[in-house]
């Protein structure tokens, strides 16, 4: 899988053979007598399984998620799995899915590959949270995992995320020789499908209850939250997996003030009142915050449908709701994790070695800046969660795991889950909320006062789609131009620092120096200023799309600076967003 073929019309009648089922035939039929571009980008290459598993469009076709390409991906992992715990003749995995049209029958269809297989299959009896596969694949020791979902694409899409033991996404080298074996099963005639229903186990709420039971016991003021407990809280799953579950545990965390939207709670693949169902977006929220200014609530949560990732609206100083981005609320959690611990007496204010933190090398400095001041060590990793749990999974029984997050919303708190938790951070976002009003201040005025302590960081993305072959071709021309032609300022900054991350290697301007990246290779470019700006390139691993990151960042001494202050910071990116479009 993952091979470009420009004989697509050849690989489409290949998939009217008996190998397949009559409904897929027929489908294939229609893409072939109308030989229309959808033709071409269903069957112009095998859907690549990359190091996170697969996502795509769902359909009939080489490169669409369905059941043989589902099929296909499971028995190369299964077969993986079994040369890689060759002394355990009890092999079990765990599976799970989200509210997206086709997950549960995708689910399904994993589950009876992997009993085919000979392995017991832990399979959830309805929809549930990425963080509690997570949960799950340790509580039960099975030897993998995997989670049918598309995370917060459009509604067309689905996938099929890979889990390791130790409950994260796969990694180096298991992800470059899981995708060797998924390229062996090159037609579904060599996948197993008819799995001994015997071996597939149904799992459910007494889960739910031991994954609760572990979130519950990272909480850090109950007493506060019981004494507070009138704060009111708007939170929308926006169709998915969020709907039960975090309620629950905001129920258990000792909040009682909680108010749904009902049409959100409906678990609907379409995703009918959004137009995408990811919290990054503002119109994801609007219905969330339209329900808080009705019943005048203090703080809107937002989930994406895996429940892994989580958006945020507060009141600024005029009582308006403001979205917050994924680095302001990590810089939050930061903030808060560090300095309630320091009241708790669990850390102190200077020197903590044995604990540390983790972002990616795309999350905001202001982290570093918070975590570094109370002694605690944050560590700095690839874009992907899966490289925060690397670093957890290392240093294991050695040190103590605070959380780390990344700027595309996502967090995780403790060493239960390996993934980012959007449970959890509810949890916490709701809990930092009611210690903030305690001392006098809303989520919004914390936000301003670490901006005092450590500085106003502000960040910008660009995201750009480029769709089908077409769009592959140009994102890989667009980084060879960069790399080939470096900008030689940032908004009139002198560059003095350069991060390949394919290379490995990172080139000081001014010296012509040239030092090691001590990191897995990765399709990044970073360009530093003298000023400390920060413009990352990077294509997504997951879609068809470009990225770019802009950090800025400036000092103000009093919450009275920050407005013009953030001002000047908006220009100034405006003016990077204006010179990476040049190129």
């Amino acid at each position: 899988m993952g091979k470009t073929s420009v004989n697509y019309l050849e690989r489409a009648k290949s998939w009217l053979s008996d190998d397949f089922d009559m409904e897929t035939r027929d489908q294939v039929q229609i893409l072939i007598n109308e030989n229309t571009k959808e033709l071409e980008d269903a069957f112009y290459r095998n859907l690549e399984f990359g190091t996170g598993g697969l996502r795509g469009i769902m359909g009939a076709g080489t490169n669409r998620i369905n059941k043989y390409t589902i099929g296909m991906a499971t028995q190369g992992l299964a077969n993986y799995l079994k040369r890689s715990f060759p002394h355990n003749n009890e092999l079990s995995v765990a599976i799970s899915y989200d509210n997206r049209n086709l997950s549960s029958y995708f689910a399904g269809i994993t589950a009876d590959v992997f009993a085919a297989n000979g392995f017991d299959v832990f399979l959830f009896d309805s929809l549930r949270p990425t963080p509690e596969l997570s949960f799950t694949i340790r509580h039960f020791g099975c030897v993998a995992g995997v989670m049918i979902t598309a995370s917060h694409n459009p509604k067309e899409y689905n996938g099929y995320k890979a889990y390791w033991e130790d409950g994260a996404q796969v990694t180096a080298p298991h992800d470059a020789n899981i995708i060797k074996e998924v390229l062996k099963i090159d037609n579904p005639s060599k996948v197993l499908f008819n799995g001994d229903s015997i071996r597939i186990k149904k799992i459910g709420k007494d889960v739910d209850e031991l994954y609760l039971n572990a979130i519950l016991s990272l909480t850090l003021s109950k007493e506060l939250v019981l004494k507070e407990n009138s704060l009111k809280i708007v939170y929308t799953p926006l169709h998915g997996t969020g709907v039960n579950i975090v309620p629950e545990a905001l129920k258990r965390s000792g909040f009682s003030n909680i108010i749904n939207v009902p049409a959100q709670d409906v678990t609907d693949g379409n995703f009918p009142t959004v137009d995408s169902p990811n919290p990054e977006e503002p119109g994801a929220l609007k219905m969330a915050i339209e329900t808080a200014i009705e019943n005048d609530a203090d703080l809107v949560m937002a989930t994406d449908p895996d429940a892994d990732r989580i958006g945020i609206a507060v009141k600024d100083s005029s009582g308006n709701f403001v979205l917050l981005n994924g680095n302001q609320m990590a810089s939050i959690l930061t903030y808060y994790l560090l300095e309630r611990r320091v009241e708790l007496g669990m850390i102190n204010r200077g020197s903590n070695p044995e604990y540390y933190m983790v972002k990616t090398i795309v999350t905001s400095d202001l982290l570093k800046s918070i975590s570094e001041s109370y002694g605690v060590q944050m560590f700095d990793v690839l874009t992907g969660f899966k490289f925060i749990a690397e670093v957890v999974r290392e240093l294991e029984g050695e040190r103590v795991f605070i959380g780390g997050g990344e700027e595309s919303y996502g967090f995780n708190v403790g060493e239960f889950v390996r993934d980012k938790d959007a449970v959890i951070s509810c949890c916490l976002v709701a809990e930092a909320a009611v210690w903030a009003r305690d001392k006098g201040m809303s989520l919004y005025d914390l936000l301003l006062s670490i901006y005092t302590k450590f500085g106003l960081y502000k960040e910008h993305l660009v995201s750009v789609t480029k769709k089908g072959k077409d769009g592959v071709e140009q994102i890989a021309k667009m980084m060879k131009s960069f790399r080939e032609t470096p900008p030689q300022s940032l908004a009139g900054s002198p560059v003095v620092l350069i991060h390949d991350y394919l290379s490995s290697e990172s080139i000081d301007m001014l010296s012509d120096l040239r030092y090691r990246i001590n990191l897995p290779k990765s399709d990044v470019l970073q360009f530093v200023s003298s000023d400390n700006t920060i413009v990352s390139v990077r294509p997504s691993g997951t879609e068809p799309k470009i990225k770019f990151y802009f950090g800025v960042k400036t000092e103000i001494a009093s919450v009275d600076e920050y407005l013009m202050a953030e001002e000047k910071l908006v220009a100034q990116i405006d003016k990077l967003v204006e010179q990476i479009n040049s190129y």
